[in-house]
């Protein structure tokens, strides 16, 4: 059943969701790489030893941008070129999915990079604040993992 009123520039709000999912989540994933890497770098100066215990964040890090490729394959999959039914609450919901990871992506690095690299410096000089540092990381990954679950959500509404 093929839809006349669908109009030709709705794939564009799907693509945008692609390229802000995509923007948007390296950018927090970077900026949690290199803020908690910073920390590292200077911890390994002094304390050598600590530089594998203090990789979490970078890790963590990481893990945001998955999320948003993730998404961004899933939106990819179910764009549709102009000719074909591409309708104009699909694009919507695909922009709104990106938005959702990548947004949420880039609050997550942003609080995992902060908190690592305080917490890593802090780790060097009582290695007892390591469980607190790793608890209050794994609360900021979480904002991007509900971003993520809402993408997927709205991804799934999109194609119904």
């Amino acid at each position: 059943m093929e839809n006349e009123l669908a109009p030709k520039y709705a794939p564009f709000f799907g693509m945008a969701g692609v390229a802000f999912a995509m923007i948007f989540g390296c950018v927090g994933a970077a900026y949690g790489t290199a803020k908690s890497g910073m920390g590292i770098a200077g911890v390994g100066v002094y304390r050598p030893d600590l530089i594998m215990k203090s990789l979490i964040p970078v890790v963590m890090s990481g893990i945001l941008a998955v999320y948003a490729l993730v998404i961004s394959v899933l939106i990819a999959n179910d764009l549709k070129p102009p000719p074909k039914n591409y309708s104009l609450f699909a694009g919507f919901m695909h922009l709104s999915a990106g938005l959702s990871v990548g947004l949420t992506g880039m609050a997550a690095g942003y609080a995992i990079g902060i908190v690592g690299d305080t917490g890593v410096r802090a780790f060097m000089r009582q290695s007892r604040i390591f469980v607190g540092m790793v608890l209050i990381l794994i609360f900021a990954e979480v904002l991007g993992l509900y971003g993520l679950i809402v993408a997927l959500i709205l991804n799934t509404r999109s194609s119904g």
